[in-house]
């Protein structure tokens, strides 16, 4: 027995508990944020070709350097910003150990960090691990906007760090060009960083655009970017990630990344980095997803549940108010147990555990997966 855990209040993780409830009843697995169609062949057969070529020992630290400069080119052609791929990028072992790395390379005892709520459930036990203090700012459906008052009035002398996601999980929503700026300007005025985490930076709908925090030079000098290779190319097992910040930023980074992981999948790597010269295999993403989201939305028309369509990521929030009083968490037990499709109650990310009667349903799935869920969903 451990005593005096570092983490003593922490569950296992929902999308651990939802899919294997999925899997015990033989439900549908809308929980967990996973396409359920392969990865491309092309993509595969270059993995393949990096083995047959030797790539199978460890890779630099910092991560194979081809790779990082087909990352710096994509940056700079996306957002007008060059990250150095000598100093400023590192791969990583997808975007959670980036984020774990982040906050352990920066975060000490009793430094605060704003995190908005919903929030993607490893931000905050991380900061905790490392002594750090949670303040959490409540976003509210249906819409899930950013109050920058409300920021601003959280802010404190022992504030360290922001941390923002955007396209969001759970809620869709987007942070816009106002946001960015405001989030640049309050960074600026109290000396805080910002770990942007952008894993789903190409997956965004309805003609709007991805506002990186490297758009923004002031914002970009005092920022960490992280990215997942695993959420877009649809192949979230592979676990590859990257980190991008400036070099004074990366020191510190690759300070503790050397002793987490030192490096990741070398013949992975290779992969990417040949993959990622056709830049269609990601700016062609965002029409992909959009697809998938408007083929499902189409299929609940006249359904009970209120929807607001999601702006970006895979995921679509439904709002079961008008069909059930129950709580997020005995409504997706239910839907799992007696209707065989597993969704995930958003409660559990929001702060106080606050219920707002929404579920998060995944919708990087194939279409006969959607459809079957559509008419499970449409009989309430």
């Amino acid at each position: 027995m451990i005593k005096n855990s570092k983490l003593p209040n922490i569950p296992t993780s929902i999308f651990s508990v939802m899919s294997k409830m999925a899997t015990d009843h033989g439900a549908l697995n809308l929980a967990q944020g996973f396409p359920n169609f392969p990865s491309d062949p092309a993509l595969n057969a270059l993995v393949d070709q990096a083995m047959q070529d030797g790539f199978n020992q460890y890779a630099p630290m910092a991560g194979d350097f081809e790779l990082r400069m087909e990352i710096s080119k994509k940056i700079e052609s996306l957002h007008n910003h060059f990250y150095n791929p000598e100093t400023e990028i590192t791969i990583t072992s997808g975007a959670t150990q980036a984020i774990f790395t982040i906050i352990a390379a920066t975060i000490s005892k009793a430094d605060e960090v704003i995190i908005f709520t919903p929030a993607y459930d490893c931000y905050a036990p991380t900061v905790e691990l490392f002594g750090g203090k949670i303040i959490p700012i409540q976003l509210k459906p249906p819409f899930y906007n950013v109050d920058w008052q409300e920021v601003a009035d959280k802010i404190s002398a022992k504030t360290k760090m922001i941390i923002i996601n955007s396209p969001h999980n759970p809620s869709g929503m987007l942070f816009s060009e106002e946001d960015m700026l405001e989030l640049q300007r309050l960074a600026e005025k109290n000396d805080l960083l910002v770990l942007s985490d952008e894993v789903y930076e190409h997956i965004i709908f309805d003609g709007n655009i991805h506002q990186s925090a490297s758009k923004f030079n002031a914002l970009a000098e005092r920022s960490f970017i992280t990215a997942s290779f695993g959420k877009t190319f649809h192949n979230t097992g592979w676990k590859m990630g990257y980190c991008a910040a400036p070099e004074y930023l990366m020191k510190e980074f690759q300070k503790v990344h050397q002793f987490v992981v030192f490096c990741v999948n070398h013949p992975f790597q290779k992969a990417f980095a040949t993959y990622l010269k056709d830049v269609n295999h990601y700016l062609k993403l965002s029409n992909f997803y959009q697809q998938k989201r408007d083929f499902f939305l189409h299929l609940m028309e006249g359904s009970n549940f209120k929807i607001v369509p999601s702006k970006g990521t895979y995921f679509q929030m439904l709002d079961f108010s008008e069909i059930s009083d129950e709580s997020d968490i005995v409504f997706t037990e239910r839907l799992t147990k007696e209707f065989k499709i597993a969704t995930i109650p958003t409660s559990v990310f929001n702060e106080g555990g606050k219920d707002y009667k929404q579920i998060r349903v995944c919708f990087a799935k194939t279409d006969e997966t959607l459809a079957k869920a559509a008419g499970i969903l449409k009989e309430f």
